[in-house]
């Protein structure tokens, strides 16, 4: 089931927002275990290290490169390494992306152009420049890593994340556009919708913008799923590969929601 073997996969935002698993490195080991070789992005070379470093170590194939996918030019150059280093692309895996707090008056402009350029931009670039590989291939497998934010719009300790939200449901879009686009040229695209899990992004910047407390912050979200504890990085990993493996070759153009039940629960 889910085998991979000879297959290439590029995977955006390897790395890891503090120690642990965060959604990259846990696909990018996933899909290696099952025998893709890995060719792994990310503006943090030292975290991206330390994922190959744990796909090596279980005897699997991947290389990183040190690239901003919000930057044209270095997408481009990393797809063109990817191809002289495997010579092939059969999935992409968009994975950047990161919230900022704020509401149309609150938020800078600033803040809402880079919660643009981070969550759908670089989904945007890595189809733009992947996708003509997987064109003359025709074959390939795209799947975006969005967020309930882009279908549900509640504010989560009162806080509001117009930024995300508005850029996560394009993501979702983005998926279904393009999906359709090449439906006919051997190519899919689906979308893992992620509720809330625990990762180190988590840790990183939700705790630090909630502030106070962080086991009751954690007990808290726990207890707002109706399964009853949060999700974590492998979660979102298995979901990709699914999507990403032939077991899921039927299906294209649509969601797979992560979310522990807590979209079905609310308005």
């Amino acid at each position: 089931m889910h085998d991979l073997t000879a297959r290439v996969a590029f995977v955006t935002g390897i790395g890891s927002v503090g120690p642990g698993w965060g959604n990259g490195r846990a696909t990018a080991v996933l899909l290696a275990r099952q025998g893709a070789k890995v060719f792994g992005v990310d503006v943090n070379d030292e975290a991206a290290c330390v994922t190959r470093q744990l796909v090596e170590k279980e005897g699997g194939i991947c290389v990183t490169h040190h690239c901003d996918m919000m930057v044209a030019s270095q997408v481009k150059a990393a797809v063109d390494v990817c191809i002289e280093q495997f010579g092939r692309i059969d999935i992409l895996v968009n994975n950047v992306g990161a919230s900022a707090a704020g509401d149309p008056v609150t938020m800078a402009e600033e803040v809402w152009d880079t919660q643009i350029d981070l969550n759908l931009k670089t989904a945007f670039l890595g189809c733009k420049y992947v996708l003509p590989i997987m064109e003359k291939q025709t074959v390939g497998a795209i799947v975006n890593i969005a967020s309930i934010a882009g279908l549900r719009h509640y504010l989560p300790g009162g806080r509001s994340y117009v930024g995300y939200s508005a850029a996560k449901a394009g993501l979702i879009a983005l998926g279904k556009a393009t999906a359709m686009a090449y439906a006919t040229k051997g190519i899919r695209c689906n979308t893992v919708v992620v509720g809330t899990v625990h990762t180190p992004l988590v840790e990183a910047r939700v705790f630090k913008q909630v502030g106070g407390d962080a086991a009751a912050l954690i007990a808290k979200r726990n207890a707002s799923i109706p399964m009853g504890r949060m999700g974590d990085a492998w979660d979102v990993a298995n979901a990709v590969l699914f999507l990403a493996s032939d077991e899921a070759r039927y299906i294209t153009a649509t969601e797979l929601i992560v979310d522990g039940g807590i979209s079905a629960a609310r308005p």
